[in-house]
């Protein structure tokens, strides 16, 4: 079970417009406290009615509610939104909460509660186990980028650079108009204070928290802005908190690029392999599929073109557990053998199917029908918030000058991944400038001690940047170090689900540096 997203996007119809959290930075302080704040009082008061989850196969012991929180903390009278939250119910004493976020950016909650939420079974036994789908995502006002297309733009630029560029406006605007009023305020910034606003309906004095891969930058500007009202906070697959867009896709094509080889290296010794059984010659024959359809689209389960560019997106999802492997393994084999691609679409949409949709917009906040979420959600969300938690915006000139310098490092990190990835970079262009707050004051956090897990083999979030991230976030951070391998340890490490668990329902924490490894994992 993969109990999380990565922080890849996975793009074509999506060059997603930009956004700048515009919410103040407060303290969280509720009415009455503060009188410089807004009155927030009739969020911080509202209570969570649970019911049965809506929809076809959903767990019967799985309920759902909602929060309305602010469009605009900054202006609460100006227009709400409604989250969707779903909860497994304590089965021991009750003391308490743990949220949960899956990670993504633009990873709906819900959804994957419903299908890997027995992973975290062993925390009722002291818990109300939550989770949500974040403002602009699933069912919580979902953005979308409607029919704006862009398709493998790093190379575009060559032939008409002053095209392309006008190209990423006019996506820029289609995702606007497609998204609605939620897309300026989009962003970690607001979803953490979103968080606040769920603590409180769920009637919980301090958060416990369990975030995974982008759900531990959710975390920590969470510690920065409320550190008051921090309790055991758990951040697994740790993200970076300073370096920029650019930097942080570089690393990733590497990650990926690292991955696949080890795919492949795995896929050749069977005999089903779509790729034959030769290494060296299946890297190159996978270069030849993106390549092939990139130049000449199938047409995709939902009768649009599904290129390259595609099926890049959907196999980096897929590389972040090798117990996904053998399932990648059948879809690519079902793509190269007969055309179809229903399984590995799967993969590019996180595992889930959610139908097409003309408008997104939800004029009233409301909840959006499960069957109403946009086909291109996961990526317009996806990049959305990245673009809104990233101050750097280049120029046209910087782009164009020093389009094949960049280019050049992308394309050494990975063949494959490297296009995809600038691809990402590029889309932020002419976009709002992000918030500056996560990179300059997330930092020497006032909290309980909080548990940083890294992972050393993990393909998105190296394992440098969990101890880069604890050493910025000061003394309140206890490392622990997963010597294992895949995107995150909870899901894929006994050893580090136990001491997670432990931390989470007792208060014990290990040693900062000490580690799981192989062994530990034994039965």
């Amino acid at each position: 079970m993969l109990a999380h997203l990565s922080t890849l996007p996975t793009l074509r119809r999506c060059a997603v417009a930009g956004a700048v959290g515009l919410a103040v930075l407060g303290t969280g302080l509720t009415a009455g406290e503060d009188s410089a704040e807004p009155d927030l009082s009739r969020f911080y008061q509202q209570k969570v009615s649970w019911a049965k989850c809506p929809g076809e196969g959903m767990p019967k012991d799985l309920q759902c509610g909602k929060v309305t929180v602010p469009l605009d903390y900054s202006h609460p009278r100006a227009g709400t939104l409604d989250l969707a939250l779903a909860r497994y119910r304590a089965t021991g004493d009750k003391r308490g909460s743990v949220l949960l976020n899956f990670g993504g950016p633009g990873g709906a909650g819900v959804p994957q509660f419903a299908t890997g939420g027995k992973e975290f079974m062993e925390l009722t036994d002291g818990y109300d186990i939550v989770t949500f789908d974040p403002r602009g995502v699933g069912r919580s006002s979902p953005v979308s980028c409607g029919d704006a297309t862009l398709q493998n733009d790093s190379t575009e630029i060559d032939r008409d650079p002053q095209s392309v560029l006008a190209d990423f406006k006019k996506a820029a605007d289609t995702c606007a108009r497609n998204s609605g009023p939620v897309l300026p305020h989009i962003g970690t910034v607001n979803a953490s204070r979103d968080m606040d606003v769920m603590r409180a309906a769920v009637g919980d004095k301090k958060l416990n928290y369990l975030g995974f891969s982008y759900g531990t930058r959710l975390g920590a500007v969470y510690a920065a802005q409320f550190p008051d009202k921090v309790g055991r906070m758990v951040l697994d697959g740790v993200d970076t908190l300073t370096e920029p867009l650019t930097k942080q896709e570089l690393v990733g094509a590497q990650g990926q690029q690292k991955a696949l080889d080890e795919f492949v290296n795995w896929c050749v010794k069977d005999i089903g392999c779509p790729f034959g059984q030769d290494a060296r010659e299946a890297r190159k024959n996978v270069v030849r599929l993106v390549d092939s359809l990139d130049a000449d689209p199938v047409p995709s389960a939902f009768g649009e073109p599904f290129t390259g560019q595609d099926l890049v997106g959907a196999i980096g999802q897929a590389l972040y557990s090798e117990d996904l492997w053998p399932s990648l393994e059948r879809a690519l084999a079902s793509l190269v053998n007969d055309g179809d691609t229903h399984a590995i679409e799967a993969f590019a949409m996180g595992g889930a199917s959610p139908s097409r949709r003309d408008e997104t917009e939800d004029p009233d906040g409301g909840l959006v029908d499960e069957q109403d979420i946009p086909l291109d959600n996961l990526s317009a969300a996806l990049m959305a918030i990245n673009c809104a938690d990233d101050p750097d915006r280049p120029s046209a000139g910087q782009i164009i000058g020093g389009l094949d310098r960049l280019r050049a490092r992308y394309e050494e990190a990975s063949p494959i991944f490297g296009p995809y990835r600038l691809t990402g970079v590029l889309l932020c262009y002419g976009r709002p400038k992000g918030t500056d707050f996560i990179r300059d004051e997330v930092k020497d956090v006032d909290t309980p001690k909080m548990l940083l897990v890294g992972t050393r083999g993990d393909p998105a979030t190296p394992y440098r940047w969990t101890e880069e991230t604890a050493k910025r976030l000061g003394s309140s951070a206890v490392v622990l170090d997963n010597k294992g391998s895949g995107h995150t340890g909870y899901a894929s490490s006994k050893c580090v689900h136990r001491k997670v668990d432990a931390f989470l329902l007792y208060g014990t924490l290990p040693a900062d540096g000490s580690s799981c490894g192989p062994e530990d994992d034994r039965a």
